[in-house]
């Protein structure tokens, strides 16, 4: 995922801001890491540079 899409992203149960924290990432995207909801109190994780933004009750 790209930093730059922060400025566009918003929770998708509750449309507040997330929070973005890296645990690795390399000179273009965030290979992982999550997204945080502190409105609503969800995560939403970044794995292989793929945000999921699926709400949790649609999650597999």
């Amino acid at each position: 995922m790209r930093r730059e899409l922060m400025d566009i992203l918003a929770c998708p149960v509750c449309k507040g801001p997330l929070k973005l924290t890296v645990e690795e990432e390399d000179e273009k995207e965030v290979i992982k890491g999550s997204l945080h909801c502190e409105s609503c109190n969800e995560l939403y994780p970044i794995e292989d540079t793929i945000p999921n933004l699926l709400p949790p009750n649609l999650r597999g």
